[in-house]
């Protein structure tokens, strides 16, 4: 296999889970050392969180962020240290875009850790519990649930498609009210499958604009490199070059929907057939699968499924 075929991609939010990754440490102790530097970032242990819970602390935005960072790194650190086989491009979804520019050199993990968790701060503030809402939309067409949105959009509350999933999973979100009016219009209109999603906080929405501009405030504190690999980023589905273009993609994500199929797209464009799923769980493998099912899509979290890759998709 040459590198050109080979693209990583890092999860985000909802693919955590408690006990995330033990047994991949146990056998990599890298993982242990990775979560560690994003404690010292962080200002938490995220490793014992991780492992140890309370789940209910472990699922509030601000700790779940860092601790998925935390976690993508790890497993490509692992990945690494055993000489798997180097990536042409990276991906990740929301806040596995920060992981996928950790892994690519743009910046420390660290600094990382401790803006994604100023990044679930703000979110949490920009909506208050009760706020806002996000719902998951199964085989509707994308045109179709972007009229059902603004059809919804009222009274001063807005819905909007926050994640383009893939081609039959939209995820909308924004004020609860809109989103509840949107559930209705669209099962009048005859989608079959619509599933309200356990989060208060309602990411990529135009609720988060305030939020954007709080963290775009923050990452001039960072610093930042020109990534050592491309980083196809959510917002518009494109490599962005430059430190400035870069930050501009991170900000604009937040209150702007997740491009996802666009980006699977995107990789398959740059000649990549094969995805490996950089994190915890499986949640990006399946999307793979459903956006273009000529491209061979694996996890690493599981440390079977690690060896197997590692195996296969050698230096």
């Amino acid at each position: 296999m040459t590198a050109s075929q080979l693209a990583f991609v890092f999860p985000g939010q909802g693919s955590q889970s408690l006990g995330m990754l033990g047994d991949l440490a146990a056998r990599h102790p890298v993982v242990v050392e990775a979560f560690a530097e994003a404690s010292e970032g962080a200002g938490v242990d995220l490793w014992a969180l991780s492992q140890q819970g309370p789940e209910a602390q472990l699922n509030q935005t601000e700790f779940t962020q860092p601790a998925l960072l935390a976690a993508g790194v790890a497993v490509w650190r692992a990945w690494q240290q055993h000489d798997g086989a180097a990536p042409a491009a990276l991906a990740g979804h929301s806040l596995g875009e920060y992981t996928a520019l950790v892994a690519a050199g743009a910046l420390s993990l660290g600094d990382a850790a401790k803006l994604v968790r100023l990044r679930g701060q703000l979110m949490q503030s920009a909506a208050p519990a009760g706020t806002g809402a996000m719902a998951a939309v199964i085989g509707a067409e994308d045109a179709l649930v972007s009229e059902v949105c603004r059809d919804a959009s009222q009274d001063g509350s807005v819905v909007v498609p926050a994640n383009f999933n893939s081609p039959s999973q939209i995820v909308i979100g924004g004020h609860a009210a809109a989103v509840d009016r949107a559930i209705a219009l669209l099962g009048e209109r005859g989608v079959r499958k619509v599933v309200k999603l356990a989060v208060s906080v309602p990411s990529h929405t135009p609720l988060m604009r305030e939020a954007a501009d709080r963290l775009a405030e923050s990452m001039g504190a960072v610093a930042w490199h020109t990534p050592s690999l491309p980083v196809v980023q959510n917002v518009d589905a494109t490599v962005h070059e430059s430190v400035d273009s870069i930050r501009d993609a991170l900000v604009r994500q937040l209150y702007l929907p997740v491009q996802w199929t666009r980006c699977v797209e995107a990789l398959s464009a740059r000649g990549v057939t094969r995805i490996t799923e950089c994190g915890p769980g499986k949640v990006l493998t399946g999307l793979v699968k459903r956006i273009d099912k000529s491209i061979e899509a694996r996890a690493l979290a599981a440390p079977d499924d690690f060896d197997a890759a590692l195996a296969d998709w050698k230096v």
